[in-house]
């Protein structure tokens, strides 16, 4: 008769065996995306901003490879932040320098954009800011001050972000991580995460990785804990209605903490295989809706989406 053992145990099991601290991105990472969110938004009655989010991403594939410029963390620098424990490519600091710029000015020249009044308004805005005010916006976007931002902007500004961090985060000279202070933030850029994986293949199976919001980088953090308070008592898991099979068979389930009140969504690849985590959370905003009436807190950003934007 087989042993039935706990989450904690395989993972510590795992941990004995050298479990990998980070992933990074793989290099077709928005492809990856752009194919996923074309898939999800067919018939999904937020669709077309789905396929707008999928062209996004395309453009942010090919400024991946084909960087509109090169700028990469001194070695001096890396080691410090490492000797330090602090994240490398701090979005925090990097946000008030120009070198993100260049990315953004790159996708407003390459995205073609579908025929929307909208859209436009939103484009020509973005062109004619100056450096400051496009730099005061990201760093609102990044400090999760969405107020800070045009709803509208929100998407275009975010995928700029993305496009550029990740591309640093592929190209430093280390990866030897540290985790951070907050079981939520990420190593590399100290970002927060914007939602939860769990693998299913190999050793690692049943593995939670944090997915960052900001350059893609993944962190394991062990399951049954809240990332937030690091509570594990009466944690609870809740997902979509139209989902038809049973919460602990669910593809997509958000993991709700009584003690501080907060939730993080969570792909669970056993179930979607091609669970993709940002293409996931766009389209099951309708849980996040349902959790917001019963007061439930969101802390986890998506950078395409504005909470409440249009």
């Amino acid at each position: 008769m087989s042993e039935i053992r706990e989450p904690e145990e395989i993972q510590a099991e795992a941990a004995a065996s050298s479990l990998p601290f980070l992933y990074l991105p793989p290099n077709n990472l928005f492809a990856l995306r752009a194919a996923r969110l074309e898939q999800l938004g067919k018939g999904h009655p937020l669709g077309d901003y789905l396929r707008l989010v999928a062209g996004l991403c395309r453009v942010q594939q090919d400024l991946l490879d084909q960087p509109p410029a090169e700028w990469m963390l001194d070695a001096d620098s890396m080691t410090l932040c490492c000797q330090h424990g602090l994240p490398p490519l701090s979005a925090e600091s990097l946000a008030r320098q120009d070198h993100w710029q260049v990315w953004l000015r790159a996708l407003l020249e390459r995205f073609q954009p579908p025929a929307s009044v909208a859209i436009q308004q939103a484009l020509t805005r973005l062109r004619a800011a100056d450096d400051g005010q496009r730099r005061g916006w990201a760093v609102s976007l990044l400090s999760g001050q969405f107020v800070g931002v045009p709803a509208a902007l929100v998407p275009f500004l975010g995928a700029a972000l993305q496009a550029a961090w990740s591309h640093w985060l592929l190209n430093l000279p280390s990866h030897d991580l540290k985790p951070c202070d907050s079981l939520s933030q990420c190593p590399a850029c100290g970002s927060p995460a914007m939602a939860g994986v769990i693998r299913h293949r190999g050793k690692y199976n049943g593995l939670r990785y944090l997915v960052c919001s900001l350059c893609a980088c993944e962190w394991h953090v062990v399951r049954v804990k809240c990332v937030y308070c690091e509570q594990s008592k009466g944690l609870k898991y809740v997902s979509l209605e139209d989902d038809r099979v049973a919460v602990d068979k669910a593809p997509l389930r958000a993991e709700v903490c009584p003690s501080c009140n907060r939730y993080l969504k969570q792909i669970y690849l056993e179930s979607e295989p091609e669970g993709e985590a940002l293409s996931a959370d766009l389209a099951s905003l309708m849980l996040d809706m349902r959790l917001d009436l019963e007061g439930i807190q969101r802390p986890a950003p998506n950078l395409l989406l504005a909470p409440g934007g249009d």
